[in-house]
């Protein structure tokens, strides 16, 4: 492992506190009493309650001026300045703690405790003069350091979204708008949980590795259980366990769902992600709209100070129930001009020509109509709006709908061009589902791997009867994006699916040793080029002459070398 001179410094600091016999990763916990916001707000209305805090945090910055210096340390709540005076430390003779201990030893990053009392400096600053303090945790590796200067411009910033996201426990100490965003993304989740209890619904669980990955057309992760020596997968949804939870007697259920599949990754797709799903029994997806348009009203209140506009990019989005309502085909009809109500196949792919969207022949009539909304219509829908009433070839989940049996009582929410929910009349007619599933199969067998399996326990739940249920999906990931106003999903997951870090080889003597340079002399070649390719960019003589000069600087216990020596192994 190859350490920047910072690290070697900071791991020498480690060894000089435990020579003083301070212990850099104490064992034992310490008592915070106050935190720094709970300072930084009360102080000035009472400050007789805060003549004696404890509390911990990361130190962020110091200043050292003679006998007192200043330090910045940052606990979860915000960041407090800390003075540390050498006489108020060290009472007595001994001036250890201050002169070696804090001086020279404490380093940003590190972890302490501080126990003392609250002033107001003559700059005005709420601080903590400390009586004592305790090693926590020692940083072995430095921060960033974000530089402002006065004008404002920043400097050094942590910015690098590779960096970010790779190293997301770093973001979170230097970027302090990263965690707001995780705080709101928390209180969506809360917020919406309680409008459900609220309501009287069931939080559940459901299973994650499941036998066949049903409750969504998309290609799934695979992976092998040995004890029962069968193919099991990662959840692509969980709505099939979740309708046998309607069956079993529930009303209404809802889950909060880690889900998925093993497709592409972009700005708005993440392999692994988070949605809710939510059903009730004896309800319908006109019901659904309603519920949902009030509810997200509710929690776009709740997380933004009462109102329900948010900005998205430059646009300004308005969550107020009721939401636009508008039926697919008249969507595609308006934005296109095509009415492709009744179109075969065939039909729908000479449509597709005509509007330049690309087509194989794996795609059925469902996929075909995804494609031409996709990329022709959802981009205008900015402002939420309900697209219903889809082709039933699409949703092979979902109940006909009671006025035309060629379409599907089905709604999906539009936000800002992109899909955030997706909810139906959920088929319960266990004789029309296997006919849906077997459908489903005749795609997979052209080559759809996106196409749903056959579940028949599924299907064995639904002969024993589930009352009309209505149910509804939601992105939490892309609900967060739009309420913290991101426009990558990395930005708003606290570890985004990233490729394997590359990561250069540390050089080892072993690699002279297969460079012909005989084991004797390997570790002295490393320490004088540090890779086997510097050596090669070397004379003879050169290397001849620095090595036997590195043998008598160090005194090395090895024989001498010869000019013909050297020129053997080149």
């Amino acid at each position: 492992m190859s350490l920047s001179e910072q690290e070697i410094q900071r791991r020498q600091a480690l060894e000089a506190l435990r020579n003083l016999g301070i212990e850099p990763y104490p064992a034992e916990g310490f008592e915070v009493t106050h935190t720094a916001e709970q300072i930084l707000s009360a102080f000035e209305n009472s400050p007789e309650d805060f003549v004696n805090v404890k509390l911990a945090g990361r130190i962020m910055s110091k200043r050292i001026m003679g006998k007192a210096g200043f330090a910045d340390l940052k606990d979860h709540t915000d960041r407090i300045q800390l003075y540390f005076n050498r006489d108020e430390i060290c009472p007595n003779e001994d001036k250890t703690l201050y002169n070696e201990v804090y001086k020279k030893l404490l380093d940003i990053g590190d972890f302490i405790g501080v126990e003392g009392s609250v002033f107001v400096t003559r700059m005005g600053e709420i601080s903590i003069q400390v009586r004592s303090f305790t090693f926590l945790s020692k940083s072995l590796k430095p921060l960033p350091i974000v530089k402002t200067d006065a004008e404002g411009n920043v400097y050094d910033a942590f910015t690098d979204p590779e960096q970010r996201y790779r190293q997301r426990y770093v973001d979170l100490v230097v970027n302090p708008g990263v965690k707001e965003t995780f705080l709101k993304r928390s209180k969506i989740i809360s917020s919406m949980r309680n409008y459900f209890d609220a309501h009287g619904y069931i939080e559940v669980e459901t299973p994650i590795l499941q036998p066949i990955p049903g409750g969504a057309a998309a290609r799934p992760f695979i992976t092998h259980h040995n004890a029962l020596d069968i193919p099991l997968y990662l959840r692509i949804a969980n709505e099939l366990y979740l309708k046998r939870l309607i069956v079993g007697g529930f009303d209404g259920v809802y889950e909060f769902a880690k889900d998925f599949r093993n497709e592409g990754m972009d700005r708005t797709h993440n392999p692994e992600f988070t949605v809710m799903e939510i059903y009730v029994a004896y309800k319908d997806y006109q019901w659904m709209m309603a519920f949902t348009e009030k509810m997200l009203e509710h929690v776009v209140k709740e997380v933004n100070n009462g109102d329900t506009e948010v900005p998205v990019g430059d646009r300004k989005i308005n969550f107020q129930a009721p939401f636009k309502r508008v039926a697919i085909l008249d969507a595609i009809k308006e934005h296109t001009g095509f009415d492709i109500a009744g179109m075969n196949e065939q039909e729908l792919r000479d449509v597709c020509k005509q509007l330049g969207i690309e087509t194989d022949e794996s795609m059925g009539k469902a996929k075909l109509i995804d494609e031409i909304f996709g990329e022709k219509c959802e981009p205008n829908y900015i402002q939420p709006t309900f697209i219903t009433d889809y082709p039933v070839e699409m949703s092979p989940l979902c109940k006909k709908h009671r006025n035309d049996p060629s379409l599907t009582e089905r709604f999906e929410l539009m936000v800002n061009g992109k899909e955030l929910a997706n909810a139906y009349t959920e088929l319960n007619d266990p004789i029309d589902q296997r006919a849906r599933f077997e459908e489903q199969l005749q795609l997979s067998e052209k080559g759809d791997d996106e196409a749903m399996f056959i579940d028949h326990d599924f299907l064995r739940a639904l002969e024993y009867g589930m009352p009309p249920t209505a149910g509804m999906g939601i992105g939490i990931d892309r609900l967060t994006m739009f309420l913290t106003n991101k426009s990558s999903i990395q930005e708003v997951l606290f570890f985004p699916q990233m490729r394997p870090e590359k990561t250069k080889s540390v050089p080892t003597p072993a690699d002279f040793v297969k460079a012909g340079v005989p084991e004797l002399w390997a570790a002295a070649a490393l320490d004088a080029y540090g890779s086997v390719e510097e050596m090669r960019k070397a004379k003879d003589t050169q290397i001849h002459q620095k090595l036997n000069g590195l043998r008598k600087k160090k005194k090395l216990d090895i024989p001498a070398l010869s000019l013909e020596d050297v020129q053997g192994w080149i």
